[in-house]
């Protein structure tokens, strides 16, 4: 297992640094309750390990090739997860409810939004190029999605036990608000982060 320790500990930090996922995580979990940021979470790193598998059995040969789907697959989940944002901003406290948990978003929705989620893709590539190789056998790719899913199911739930925490101060409608805000902005960050380098932002202003 050593040879493995570089990759255990680059899942570790793929799947703890915040991103989309890890920011519904912890919205769901404040405003809805733990067992519906378990769900995304569950269903978040099985989607993500799937892509890792899928990559590593062909399809990161066929993304590299096709310059031009790379980058439609990039700009249409920068747009699904602005429009998650979004909606997130406009949400009124008043419908946010333990009873509408399961309608938000689910297991089927946490790995859905691997699909079309930026970083997921940059980290599958990574993960084929650098730690499993492109002439690995089928198992091998397996083994790293197994791993990668055993790394990021802790990390993700880290995420949702803090959100969970953050449940506490959020009784009031105009605190909840301000939460549904400040996470909004942040996915919108974490999304155009990926196609937008911070150093382009800084450039701007100089």
């Amino acid at each position: 297992m050593t040879q493995y320790l570089p990759f255990i500990a680059f899942a570790f930090v793929a799947s703890i640094t915040p991103g989309p996922t890890n920011i519904l995580v912890l919205s769901h979990s404040a405003l809805h309750g733990l067992l519906a940021a378990l769900r995304i979470t569950l269903g978040a790193c099985a989607g993500a390990a799937l892509i890792v598998l899928l990559v590593g059995l062909g399809l990161g040969e066929i993304l590299q090739s096709l310059p031009g789907l790379q980058t439609a697959m990039t700009w249409a989940g920068v747009a699904w997860i602005s429009r998650l944002a979004w909606q997130l901003w406009r949400s009124a406290p008043a419908s946010l409810t333990p009873d509408t948990a399961s309608q938000l978003l689910g297991a089927w929705s946490g790995a859905s939004l691997q699909a079309i989620n930026p970083k997921t893709w940059l980290m599958a590539l990574a993960v084929i190029s650098v730690f499993a190789g492109t002439d690995a056998r089928a198992h091998e790719y397996g083994l790293h999605a197994a791993i990668f899913f055993l790394v990021a199911l802790p990390c993700l739930t880290a995420w949702a036990l803090v959100g969970q925490g953050a449940a506490r101060l959020l009784t009031h409608p105009r605190a909840q608000q301000r939460f549904n805000r400040a996470m909004a902005l942040l996915l919108l960050v974490s999304a155009w982060a990926s196609v937008i380098p911070v150093s382009q932002v800084i450039a701007l202003y100089h």
